[in-house]
C-alpha cells in the first residue's frame, strides 16, 4: 500500500522534471528562432539604411554589422544545439552527484579521524567518573 503511493510520487516528480526540461528546451529554441527572424529583418534594415537612405554611403558598413550579428547568432545556435547537449540537465545532475559523493567521503574521513583521535569509549568512561 505504501510502496505504490511512494512510487507514484516518484513518477510524478520525474514526469514534472521531464516536463520542466522540455519547456525550458522549447523556450530556448523559440528564442533562437526569434533571434533569427530579428536578424533577417535587422539585416535588411541595415542594408536599406546604408544603400537606400545613404546613411554612411561612402562606406559599406552594413557588411561588418551583419557579419558581427551573424557571428552572435552562430554562437547562440551553438549554445542551444551543441553546448546544451553536453552541459544540460543531465550533466548538471551528474556534477551535483559527484560533488555530493566527494562531500560525503570527506565527512566520513573526518568522522573516522575524530573517532581514532577521540574514541567514544574513552569519552564515556570520563563521563562515568
Amino acid at each position: 500500500m505504501f510502496s505504490k503511493s511512494n512510487r507514484k510520487t516518484e513518477l510524478d516528480l520525474e514526469q514534472h522534471e521531464l516536463l520542466e526540461s522540455a519547456q525550458l528546451r522549447i523556450k530556448q529554441k523559440k528564442r533562437l528562432y526569434t533571434h533569427f527572424v530579428i536578424f533577417l529583418i535587422g539585416s535588411v534594415f541595415l542594408i536599406l539604411l546604408n544603400k537606400i537612405l545613404k546613411y554612411g554611403a561612402e562606406y559599406d558598413w552594413f557588411i561588418w554589422a551583419i557579419t558581427f550579428w551573424a557571428f552572435l547568432f552562430v554562437i547562440h545556435t551553438f549554445n542551444v544545439f551543441v553546448t546544451h547537449q553536453f552541459m544540460g540537465k543531465d550533466w548538471e545532475r551528474k556534477q551535483r552527484e559527484k560533488l555530493v559523493a566527494k562531500q560525503k567521503a570527506k565527512i566520513a574521513e573526518l568522522q573516522k579521524e575524530i573517532e581514532t583521535d577521540f574514541p567514544l569509549s574513552q569519552i564515556n568512561k570520563k563521563k562515568e567518573l
